[in-house]
């Protein structure tokens, strides 16, 4: 009788055991884990950028481009500031400035932080080769949120005013955050959102800057030993 009960007990401690570890571990599907693992994988490399204006603080989100401290953004989250603040991943502010910038049809401009911490950069696909309806994500921060993800297509390319449009969540904060295809390569810089309210909220109508036009910018600035 004793023996029984002491098998019993086995077969429920070891059944509560197996209980627990199915239950301890996290169970993603393949997709699920594929955007994990882009999102973490790519967020060492995001910042958020404070610009401090004349008439208040512009906030957007920058991109790590060189180990150096070459950070890139959207011009029009910068341009006229007299004050730039980055913080990094790791939660330490820094003050930033401007080394290049182009105007509002490209929007794009390159800062430079001084900092011992070792930079991890974002990798550059190719935007020729983007297709509409691929599924892309993008990480900003919205109004403050730092570090959001959210996810869409592209919903058309627009090769005239050279600007990806997407239905992945764009919001004021996003602007200079990247814009990613599934192998985790920055295809697009978020730009702007079209939106009937005078662009204060997101209906699914968000614009990037192609990163090949990023890479034109990169390479012109490192011509003229800006970076």
């Amino acid at each position: 009788m004793r023996k029984n009960i002491f098998v019993i007990l086995i077969i429920l401690i070891m059944g509560f055991s197996s209980f627990q570890e199915s239950y301890s571990l996290p169970v993603f599907n393949s997709d699920e884990n594929a955007v994990i693992s882009i999102y973490e994988k790519i967020m060492p490399s995001i910042v958020t950028v404070e610009a401090q204006l004349s008439d208040g603080i512009s906030s957007g989100t920058g991109c790590i481009v060189g180990q150096n401290g070459v950070i890139l953004t959207s011009s029009h989250v910068v341009d006229g500031a007299n004050s730039i603040d980055v913080t990094l991943y790791s939660g330490k502010t820094y003050t930033a400035s401007i080394v290049s910038i182009l105007g509002k049809n490209n929007d794009l401009a390159l800062l430079k932080i001084v900092t011992k911490e070792q930079l991890k950069i974002v990798p550059l696909g190719d935007s020729e080769i983007v297709k509409v309806g691929q599924k892309v994500l993008s990480i900003g921060n919205p109004f403050g949120f730092s570090g959001t993800l959210t996810e869409g297509i592209i919903s058309r390319i627009d090769y005239v005013k050279n600007k990806i449009q997407t239905d992945a969540a764009i919001n004021p904060g996003c602007s200079g955050g990247p814009l990613l295809n599934m192998k985790g390569e920055v295809i697009g810089i978020s730009q702007s959102i079209y939106n009937p309210d005078n662009n204060k909220s997101n209906i699914g109508i968000g614009f990037a800057i192609p990163v090949n036009s990023v890479k034109e910018f990169l390479q012109l600035a490192k011509i003229a030993k800006k970076i």
